[in-house]
């Protein structure tokens, strides 16, 4: 009896040889950075999962409008025969705001109609690549041509108004 009190005594670490567990050890940042890196080896996003993430992060104005789009010149208009290098044209609308949006190899020239001064973002993915500021005919361009998906997030007033979301 007297040996079996003894490693009683002794408590649970001499039962399993083991130290208990202090957590002051343990370093939860490096523990995290780990868990981080072994997840993106053995489960990583898929490409197409993190572009639908960042393009709705670019929508994250919850009291944002969204802007139809309405024409698009590769889809609505007739050809024309012998026209090369032809503009792009795109109208969005949204409730009583319409742009007018050329893209072309130069980049892009545009008007919000009723004409007003606006600030205008071109995204690309979550972050604006071109802030652009149309004047108080509506009128606004910027130099560099999008390439990818891209969209405009218009500041009118205490409005913002993002267009839909369309391929260069």
């Amino acid at each position: 009896m007297n040996d079996m009190n003894d490693a009683h005594d002794g408590g649970q670490d001499d039962l399993f040889g083991e130290a208990p567990f202090v957590d002051e050890e343990l370093d939860h940042d490096r523990l995290e950075e780990e868990l981080r890196e072994a997840g993106a080896i053995l489960d990583p996003v898929p490409a197409e999962l993190r572009r639908i993430a960042i393009e709705a992060y670019a929508l994250h104005d919850l009291d944002a409008t969204i802007a139809e789009l309405t024409f698009d010149s590769l889809v609505d208009a007739i050809p024309v025969r012998g026209a090369v290098d032809v503009p792009r044209m795109l109208t969005f609308h949204s409730g009583g705001l319409t742009v007018d949006v050329e893209v072309t190899g130069d980049g892009l020239l545009g008007q919000v109609l009723p004409p007003q001064s606006a600030a205008i973002e071109v995204l690309h993915g979550p972050r604006a690549t071109a802030v652009l500021c149309a004047d108080d005919m509506g009128r606004f361009s910027c130099t560099a041509p999008p390439t990818g998906p891209f969209a405009l997030r218009l500041r009118t007033g205490g409005e913002v108004v993002v267009t839909e979301w369309l391929r260069a």
